[in-house]
Order: structure tokens, then C-alpha cells, then sequence
């Protein structure tokens, strides 16, 4: 069953990643897609921390769906994060 839009975290510097969530069944799912992944998306590179969240919501139903997909393969236990890298774009 496919993840459902929830909200918009935003951006971790610490992590170079973007974060939000997800929902699935009623339950919150933590969800980050790495900077490169996001550049990679968005056919670009070296994209300024203030730019992502824009970044984000302009891909933000391609990204949901990559979302889904890896939390459709991943285990299941509570407190799973679903983190998506270069790695995942290819699917």
C-alpha cells in the first residue's frame, strides 16, 4: 500500500539531506532524501541550503513515490526511516 502525502520538515544541514514525513495507515513515517539525490532529480548540483525546501516541492510527488517504493521493500519495525540516496533514483 503506497505511503500518503503528510508534512513538510525541511532541510538538515547537519545531514545534507531534506527531510518530511509520510503516512502509512495512520502512522507517521520519518522520511529524508539526500542532497545528491535531490540534485540528481532536479538535474542539477550544488543547490544552496535556502533553495531545497523549493527544490522539494517541485519534486515533491516524484520524490513521495521513490518514498513509497523504498518503505514498500524495507522491514517493518517502528521507528524506520526511510532514506533515499542516489542509489534509489534508477527504479
Amino acid at each position: 500500500m503506497p505511503l500518503t502525502r503528510d508534512r513538510i520538515i525541511g532541510h538538515d544541514l547537519e545531514r545534507l539531506a531534506f527531510r518530511f514525513t509520510m503516512m502509512n495507515d495512520g502512522e507517521v513515517v520519518d522520511c529524508q532524501i539526500s542532497d545528491a539525490a535531490l540534485d540528481e532529480l532536479a538535474g542539477m548540483q550544488g543547490t544552496e541550503s535556502s533553495a531545497r525546501q523549493a527544490q522539494f516541492v517541485s519534486l515533491r510527488e516524484t520524490v513521495e513515490r521513490i518514498a513509497s517504493d523504498v518503505f514498500d521493500e524495507a522491514p517493518r519495525f517502528k521507528g524506520y526511516v526511510v532514506r533515499i540516496f542516489m542509489r534509489h533514483l534508477g527504479r
